[in-house]
């Protein structure tokens, strides 16, 4: 059973890989689902982590409907984390009928080898997920991350069920969205998962004694739970 944590920044990706993830998920801008991290965090977290680190590709928030500039760029950032060493990454590319552009992520997929590929919750805006779990497969991704077409994973386990029984040892199929201590192993039980995604997300105050009053803001951050993380740790070792 591994548990992958999602993590959107430095500190986040020490304290989840402190607290015994199994691999991490790397990106930013948490409002909008995360996108790719910059080239100095990048660069910090693998000098300083030893397990695997998969940066989400995601030339920005929305859908996942590219215009050749941003796919551009999404190579580049390919061969950088490629240069840096990291394992893997995560990605997804969707056609404007809701279909995988399978063109376009063979292409990711062979510029990243011999990293692993992740194709993230672009596949949950896909129109057909059966059809799509095929289509991913064909392009070479070693994993698809799905809540199962819906907001949280536990909504979604009759499908995410069926994927992982129709990609058989084709695909790994992880859930993720939603999953906690509270429903992590009747989620794997019941899916037949054996990789897990959750971002244990926290939000804590900004650590500022002085802060400006007629800014009218919360400048709270974003970080992991360690002790959910453990907790959640704990619960599939002993599965």
């Amino acid at each position: 059973m591994l548990l992958e944590i999602a993590v959107f920044n430095i500190e986040s990706a020490l304290l989840a890989a402190n607290a015994g993830a199994d691999r991490i998920e790397l990106c930013e801008n948490i409002t909008e689902g995360g996108t790719t991290t910059s080239y100095g965090a990048l660069k910090t977290v693998r000098e300083k982590l030893a397990i695997p680190i998969f940066p989400m590709i995601r030339a920005r928030g929305g859908d996942f409907l590219y215009s050749e500039d941003e796919f551009e760029a999404m190579k580049k950032d390919i061969l950088l984390c490629k240069e840096l060493g990291f394992e893997g990454l995560v990605t997804g590319i969707l056609n404007s009928d809701g279909s995988v552009d399978m063109e376009r992520t063979k292409q990711l997929v062979d510029l990243a080898y011999p990293m692993e590929v992740t194709f993230h919750r672009a596949f949950d805006r896909s129109k057909d997920p059966l059809q799509s779990l095929e289509d991913i497969i064909a392009c070479g991704c070693q994993r698809i991350l799905t809540s199962g077409q819906v907001p949280s994973a536990w909504d979604g386990k009759e499908l995410i069920k069926q994927l992982v029984e129709q990609g058989g040892d084709r695909i790994i199929i992880i859930p993720g969205s939603g999953v906690n201590s509270g429903n992590v192993l009747q989620l794997a039980e019941y899916t037949g998962a054996k990789e897990l995604h959750t971002s244990a997300r926290i939000f804590v105050p900004s650590k500022m004694r002085y802060a400006k009053e007629s800014m009218k803001e919360n400048l709270q951050s974003v970080l992991v739970d360690e002790e959910e993380i453990k907790k959640m740790k704990k619960i599939l070792k002993g599965k």
